[in-house]
Parts: C-alpha cells; sequence; structure tokens
C-alpha cells in the first residue's frame, strides 16, 4: 500500500503544481474565462453537468474500448501474417504506413454512406488510428526471437505451429501489449476525432462532440471539464492495461 501511494505521489504532486500555477495566471493576469478557464471554474461546470458529461462519457468508453479491441485483433493478426510472409510483407506494409497520412475527413462520408450514422464508422476510424503501433511492435518483437530458441524447437522436431506458440508468441505479446499501451493513448483522441468528424443519431454523440459544441457555444469551462474527463480516463485506461500485461507477460519485468 505504501509503495503504491509512493509511486502516485509524484504525479498528484505535479498536477496539483500545474493547476496551483493555472490558478493563480488566469487570477492574476484576468485572463477572459472564455478563452482560458480557472480551474475552480472548471471543477464547478464538472459537479454541475455530472448527468451530461456521463451519458456522453459511457458513448465515448464504448468508443474505444470496442475501436482498441479492433486494432488489437487487426494489428495482432497482420503481423503475424506479415512475418510468416515476406512477400505479403513487401506487400502490405507500405499501405499500412500509408494508411496513417490518410485524413479521417476525406474517409468520413464513405464509411457513413455505407454504415449509417450509429459507431461503426467510429469503430472504423479509432481501429484505422490505433492499430499501427501494434503492427509495428508486434512485428518487430516476432523478428526479436532468440534464434538458439528456434534451433532447439527444430532440433525437436517441433512444428512450425509449436516454434511460434513456444518461441515466437512470448517474445512477441510484451511487444504486442507495449504497442496496445501506445494505441490506447492515441485511442482518447482517435474517439474525439472519430466523434467530430462523423455524425450521430443518438441524443448523446460522446464527449468529442459535446466539446466542440461547448467551445461553439462558448461554454468554455464545460468543454474543459470534458477534457479532464478524457485526460483521466486515459490515464486509468493505461495503468489497467499494465496491470493486465502482468497478468498476460508475467515474465516480463515491468515497473
Amino acid at each position: 500500500m505504501r509503495r503504491s501511494v509512493a509511486n502516485v505521489m509524484p504525479a498528484v504532486l505535479l498536477a496539483l503544481a500545474f493547476l496551483g500555477a493555472w490558478e493563480l495566471y488566469v487570477d492574476m493576469r484576468g485572463v477572459d474565462p472564455l478563452v482560458l478557464p480557472a480551474p475552480h471554474a472548471i471543477a464547478t461546470a464538472l459537479w454541475d453537468n455530472t448527468g451530461l458529461l456521463w451519458s456522453n462519457f459511457t458513448i465515448t468508453a464504448k468508443e474505444v474500448v470496442l475501436g482498441l479491441g479492433l486494432a488489437l485483433t487487426g494489428g495482432f493478426a497482420m503481423a503475424v501474417a506479415i512475418h510468416s510472409s515476406t512477400r505479403l510483407r513487401r506487400a502490405v506494409y507500405p499501405h499500412a504506413v500509408g494508411s496513417q497520412a490518410v485524413p479521417i475527413a476525406v474517409i468520413a462520408a464513405p464509411l457513413c454512406f455505407w454504415w449509417g450514422f450509429g459507431i461503426f464508422p467510429k469503430l472504423f476510424v479509432i481501429a484505422l488510428i490505433c492499430f499501427f503501433p501494434v503492427l509495428v511492435t508486434t512485428v518487430d518483437g516476432l523478428a526479436a526471437v532468440d534464434p538458439d530458441q528456434l534451433k532447439l524447437l527444430r532440433t525437436l522436431d517441433a512444428s512450425r505451429r509449436q516454434a511460434f506458440r513456444f518461441a515466437e508468441l512470448p517474445a512477441a505479446l510484451p511487444a504486442a501489449l507495449s504497442g496496445a499501451r501506445i494505441a490506447l493513448a492515441v485511442g482518447v483522441i482517435g474517439a474525439f476525432i472519430a466523434e467530430t468528424s462523423t455524425p450521430s443519431s443518438g441524443p448523446y454523440a460522446g464527449l468529442g462532440r459535446e466539446i466542440t459544441s461547448d467551445l461553439t457555444a462558448l461554454q468554455t469551462s464545460r468543454a474543459y471539464a470534458a477534457t479532464a474527463v478524457l485526460f483521466v480516463f486515459a490515464i486509468a485506461c493505461f495503468y489497467a492495461l499494465t496491470i493486465a500485461e502482468r497478468k498476460l507477460a508475467p515474465w516480463t519485468d515491468r515497473t
């Protein structure tokens, strides 16, 4: 317990110092709250709009979790396929790199035309943004297998599937999970991009749409409150995945 508190305290103290400096800056410089609200105004907006923010947060959280799941599955499967075939690697890898340069606004209209105004276009956008870190780290992890292990397995007459299971997969899993943590960090902003790039049909469109609507309506404090929710959510998901990594790959030493 004491160790956990000691690990958390530096981040908490830094956050408090930052918020204190922010509060002083706004108060002493007389900054217009429409431009930069003070932390206490953001906290008030968060408290006064808890129901609205929570309803939008559940939409965004669902999109992030499902989109990241698609990215992890697709990125890992593509990495295994690329690792297994040099020809496939030469054919697919350049296109995977190029996909990260595609402006979401360009493909938003076709996605909505194909899948409507529901959650599927947003999941595609999040998966497109998040799959690449998983792909790259998994490919590197698969390529970093100890050659002596593979030689030993071949000596024991192991099949290609057995070599993957007992040598390549354990080596690639920590790398894939590291890629997943990177993907998760960008997945939250990916949800924001997805929500602001594609229309929604429900009464709540997610925190991304809420933030842009609040900024347009000059509800700056509420927009910052929604941003704070995304900030905390990204941190919580990142460390939840770190805990999962310790369970899934206990042979790695993570701090």
